[in-house]
């Protein structure tokens, strides 16, 4: 059983030891560090909001949360099975002191974590979820007496939602509409199968072919939107039988595209398709994390605007976007985060751009992946030892490459001309993760390859 504690919450396997998993006393111990952060935050305001996955410990995690809150004299707005943006903006809408997600993304069935919202819907900074982690640890926190108890309210959020994504000047319904498209989409019998179809109708489309739309938790394939989960949706393309395939993972926050001949439009460029999109009518600056592709950097400066990279982590990208005033702006894992809807990853905002895009283009999807400038990227990894020193291995590879660009605001990246390497720590494993990128893939599995046995030769010493 594992149970992982970081800022931005807590995850783990259901069930074990207290301290071992994800179990009732975990979760209420947690759901009380964090309600007490909320208090000290922001006193005179009394609601959170719950929202959750349709992971099979969905339920159950839901009922210790709700309770928890309640008991520790919050109202709780639970807005039952929801996408993670739902829930983000449900905080906004409701004007609460935050929000918990009971999500674990794209993790196998056997996971679930809660991951902790601010007042403004988006995820705690740094200080405030190491504040959390130190009450959890401490159990400083005070359960309210009888008088104080909260109270619940049952709430769907979905089509508030799709109202906002309606409200954007650039998604063009009657675009859409005109163009009749036939669109698949697999949405691993998670909420997805409420929220896209939702979106889908909303925007004009009229035909959808629906895989895995059940919302029951009952994953048919490996959660996460990879190209080598996602064979069913590809065959349905190369029949000739939708004009688009849309992936999301269980929490709706990632976007994966599938051309029309079944052919992956790459999760990397589901961020620079909708950014050329929103850079092509508004004008300005972007940002991703630094394991994302160059591609980003160069449309933006095709549209004369200034690129910017953050450390990995959603909280980071979205910091780097206010401060650089960024009109788009997300991650390489299919995460777009569009601040004229909000602050967070939204695949229902991603498919709505998306088809506006398309519709405007009239071009097959192929064809529009055509469009963009073209690179290969590699991930690889290489696995610790508990005596590793890797702040001296990163140490050893900036000095050995101090003569090309390098940012170490994350690990380390390199930025060739040609290319680039990154090599950070993960936060959620003993891994180095090494990412590289270049004009094709034996280039850029040549790239990470010539870094980590620079790696592999300082672990031996």
């Amino acid at each position: 059983m594992s149970l992982v504690k970081s800022i931005s919450g807590i995850r783990g396997t259901i069930g074990g030891r207290v301290g071992e998993g994800l179990n009732p006393v975990d979760i209420v111990r947690f759901t009380a560090a964090y309600a007490t952060q909320r208090r000290a935050a922001l006193p005179g305001n009394n609601v959170i909001v719950v929202g959750r996955d349709a992971r099979l410990s969905g339920a159950m995690v839901e009922q210790i949360v709700c309770g928890t809150l309640m008991g520790m004299g919050y109202d709780v707005v639970n807005i039952g099975l929801a996408s993670t943006p739902t829930t983000e903006l449900a905080v906004t809408g409701e004007n609460a002191a935050g929000g918990i997600i009971l999500t674990a993304s794209h993790n196998p069935k056997q996971w679930n974590a809660l991951k902790l919202l601010n007042e403004k819907g988006e995820f705690l900074n740094d200080a405030e979820g190491k504040g959390v982690l130190a009450i959890a640890e401490k159990e400083d926190f005070t359960f309210a007496e009888v008088d104080a108890l909260g109270h619940m309210t049952v709430k769907d959020y979905l089509p508030y939602h799709v109202e906002q994504v309606l409200k954007l000047k650039l998604v063009d319904t009657e675009a859409i509409r005109k163009r009749n498209f036939t669109v698949a989409i697999d949405c691993v019998n998670s909420v997805g199968g409420l929220a896209i179809p939702a979106i889908l109708r909303a925007v004009g489309v009229n035909n959808i072919i629906e895989l895995n739309c059940t919302p029951d938790g009952r994953f048919p394939h490996n959660p996460e939107p990879l190209p080598q989960h996602l064979t069913q949706i590809s065959d349905l393309l190369k029949s000739g039988k939708a004009d688009v395939g849309f992936v999301v993972d269980p929490d709706v926050d990632r976007l994966a595209i599938i051309c029309e001949d079944g052919s992956m439009f790459g999760e990397e460029y589901t961020l620079v398709s909708v950014a050329d999109y929103v850079l092509r009518h508004t004008p300005g600056n972007t940002v991703s994390n630094l394991s994302s592709t160059r591609a980003l950097s160069d449309v933006t400066r095709l549209h004369g605007g200034q690129y910017s990279a953050s450390a990995v982590g959603e909280v980071n990208v979205v910091a780097e976007m206010k401060h650089t005033g960024a009109v788009i702006g997300g991650e390489g894992n299919g995460g777009v985060i569009y601040p004229s809807c909000h602050y967070g990853r939204d695949a229902l905002v991603g498919i709505a751009l998306f088809l506006s895009h398309l519709a405007h283009l009239d071009m097959p999807v192929s064809a529009l992946r055509r469009t963009l400038p073209d690179y290969c990227i590699s991930k690889n990894r290489i696995d610790l030892t508990p005596d590793t020193d890797v702040d001296a291995i990163l140490a050893h590879v900036k000095e050995a490459y101090r003569n090309e660009r390098v940012n170490d605001i994350d690990g380390v990246k390199i930025d060739f001309a040609d290319g680039w390497v990154h090599l950070r720590k993960s936060n959620t494993e003993p891994i180095i993760r090494v990412y590289s990128e270049a004009a094709t893939m034996d280039e850029a599995n040549a790239l990470a390859q010539q870094v980590m046995n620079m790696v592999n030769d300082q672990m031996k010493k």
